[in-house]
């Protein structure tokens, strides 16, 4: 099948993608440089933020006269960086435009690199392997191979000191640059080395809203046997167990369940490890093109080690686990099942699964597998399913978060928001109900923003600006590390409500050329104007998502009956302040209501009640896919939404 495949069409389609989000920024930026998007044909200036070029009040129009002669470069009016610089910043640390799919992040100091969560900096003896520094210092890195580089589970982030190693062996020429298998690394020269396995334990959201579910599963027992579908499986092993699996692109959350009684025996989280193939969907879709199935084995192997963790802190048998759900957006599902997610990466971003179906080879994209197919270890009779996709980026998570806030069921304008590293936002009223997918990017999750951190001890969790610094709190009450998603909103919103920040994301102390803002003084902790650019960017695009579906549904903000916010950014989410910032459309905040981990939930009680699968596949049925950079207005709309200010519709 795959020597039918044109590689390099399939390389020209995945480079036109990577540009599109790189237009993206491109199209905001050039604004400064080319025309003023608030120059209308009569010359009145209709910014409703300070410009140098602004006049006199035209007294017809009742607004400034704009006095740009057109030759002028409006980043002096509006302060903001130089475009290239910012956008070339931008593509070297989210990795588009590397042809190889690879990440291209510098090595940051030791001493920085230390105080990110689960990372070892220590000083690296000549001979050792990455393996024995991670031994020597008691952080655990895992393996199943004895250590001879063939399983890799060992693979860690070399975050300082990559020019103290050897250089890599053959057998870890699928890694891009700066991950290492910490079993075949080697100090070549003794010196400061520091680096973070990648199944690092954060803060993963585990909790979800009580929901009473009668226990009604695809597999019984009637005796001393056990049953799937009136199907003999097994004989009586004492239990029988199930497992919902939320695989997110940062975050892998996970709830072992009784399917007889319906109780949770067991939830856990850990980070996705994935991180190697890039940090978010795309640069995983080029990286599985290069190296086919690394991805698939990683969170195989990751699932595993849950597995058998869960099982012995319940005190009971893996081979006990017959049903396992697993959701997740349409590219960690699918390289889950091992299937091939070139499809996704390119117009029309569709999986194979959705491709089939349209084309009546299959009746919908919902999948089932056998749970030693895919190297789960489970019962021998074990079977992994998956609900449908709702289409293209917007996956299974959000078909079964929807079904366990019972969205299909209620009434009046309904919107689900699932905020992470891709949100989705589906709004419904009593004729329609449509769906998009914002591609946000890690920005708020831990990434690209210099002292940002997933939800770990030590994130800055909240924050405000109290005289000239800040009181915050801390995950865990822990020493403060970095600032986690929620804390950056809440810091985004204070600096603009004190005025040390423009829309624009300038900031206007130090004579309005200040570069960053101080946050914590030990250590320290700040927020460059690069990284305020990359939170603009990432804010956008989940503004841009909001914003063109409820216009098009004619919808008020102020005037939608339900808002339910999923996801573990959204669980701690400040709902003023990120509607201050147009993170978030106006909504009533007495209307918007935080599901936890809907999607974890959903599986849950798609585990306990096989009814609730065909709910979910109506549902699906209903839902209408709206691809956001078709709308005639998308960059306007984008380059709108890079401002931190409220949403406006009208």
């Amino acid at each position: 099948m795959s020597e039918r495949i044109d590689r390099q069409a399939v390389e020209q389609r995945r480079r036109r993608l990577t540009r599109i989000f790189a237009e993206m920024v491109e199209h905001a930026q050039v604004q400064c440089l080319v025309r003023c998007p608030y120059r209308d044909r009569r010359d009145l200036c209709t910014a409703r933020f300070g410009c140098r070029n602004q006049g006199p009040i035209d007294e017809v129009g009742g607004l400034p006269l704009c006095e740009c002669d057109g030759k002028l470069d409006y980043r002096g009016a509006w302060e903001v960086e130089d475009p290239e610089a910012v956008l070339a910043e931008w593509r070297a640390e989210s990795g588009v435009g590397i042809a190889d799919g690879s990440q291209s992040d510098s090595a940051t100091s030791a001493a920085t690199a230390a105080s990110r969560p689960g990372s070892l900096a220590c000083d690296g003896r000549e001979g050792a392997s990455l393996f024995e520094l991670a031994d020597d210092h008691q952080v655990r890195v895992d393996s199943s191979c004895g250590r001879m580089g063939s399983c890799h589970e060992c693979i860690v982030e070399v975050l300082a000191g990559a020019d103290c190693l050897e250089e890599r062996v053959e057998l870890e020429e699928f890694l891009p640059e700066g991950f290492r298998l910490a079993c075949q690394a080697r100090v070549a020269v003794a010196g400061e080395v520091a680096f973070a396995p990648l199944r690092r334990s954060p803060h993963v959201l585990i909790d979800r809203r009580e929901s009473d579910v009668v226990p009604c599963p695809s597999v019984t027992r009637q005796g001393e046997e056990v049953f799937r579908a009136g199907e003999r499986i097994d004989s009586w092993r004492g239990r029988l167990i199930g497992l919902a699996v939320d695989v997110g692109t940062t975050t892998i959350a996970t709830e072992l369940v009784d399917l007889e009684s319906g109780a949770s025996l067991c939830r856990g989280g850990l980070e996705n490890p994935q991180r190697f193939g890039g940090s978010d969907v795309i640069s995983r879709v080029a990286y599985d093109r290069l190296h086919a199935g690394e991805l698939h084995q990683s969170i195989i192997n990751a699932l595993n080690t849950e597995i058998i963790s869960m099982c012995q802190q319940s005190g009971i048998s893996r081979h006990t686990l017959y049903e396992i759900v697993v959701v997740g957006n349409s590219t960690m599902r699918d390289l889950f099942f091992g299937l091939d997610v070139q499809s996704i990466g390119q117009r029309p971003y569709k999986s194979t699964t959705e491709h089939e179906t349209l084309a009546g080879t299959r009746t919908g994209t919902q999948l089932e597998a056998g749970a030693r197919e895919l190297g789960v270890i489970a019962s021998p009779a074990g079977r992994v399913v998956s609900p449908p996709l709702v289409a293209s980026h917007v996956g299974a998570d959000v078909s079964a978060g929807m079904v366990a806030c019972d969205f299909d069921l209620g009434t009046g304008t309904r919107v689900y928001l699932d905020i992470g590293t891709n949100t989705e936002v589906v709004i419904a009223t009593s004729e329609r109900i449509v769906a998009a997918s914002c591609p946000a990017g890690p920005a708020f999750e831990g990434g690209l923003v210099r002292h940002a951190l997933p939800a770990c001890d030590g994130a800055i969790d909240t924050l405000r600006a109290v005289g000239s610094g800040f009181v915050y709190t801390t995950l865990s009450d822990a020493e403060p590390l970095g600032i986690c998603g929620s804390g950056l909103v809440d810091l985004l919103s204070e600096l603009k409500r004190t005025g040390q920040m423009t829309p624009m994301g300038v900031f206007t102390s130090e004579g309005n050329r200040a570069r960053e803002v101080a946050v914590v003084d030990d250590p320290e902790i700040t927020l460059s104007r690069e990284d305020a650019s990359h939170l603009a960017q990432a804010k956008a695009a989940s503004f841009c998502g909001q914003f063109i579906l409820l216009r098009m549904l004619g919808l008020d903000p102020g005037g939608v009956d339900h808002v339910d916010l999923a996801g573990g950014f959204a669980s701690s989410l400040d709902i003023e302040a990120a509607i201050s910032i147009g993170f978030l459309a106006p909504f009533r905040p007495e209307r918007v209501r935080r599901v936890a981990n809907a999607a974890l939930d959903g599986a849950r009680q798609l585990l306990l009640d096989v009814g609730r699968r065909e709910r979910v596949e109506r549902l699906v049925e209903r839902i209408e896919h709206i691809e956001l950079e078709t709308t005639e207005d998308f960059f306007d709309v984008f380059t709108e939404a890079c401002q931190f200010k409220p949403m406006q519709l009208g």
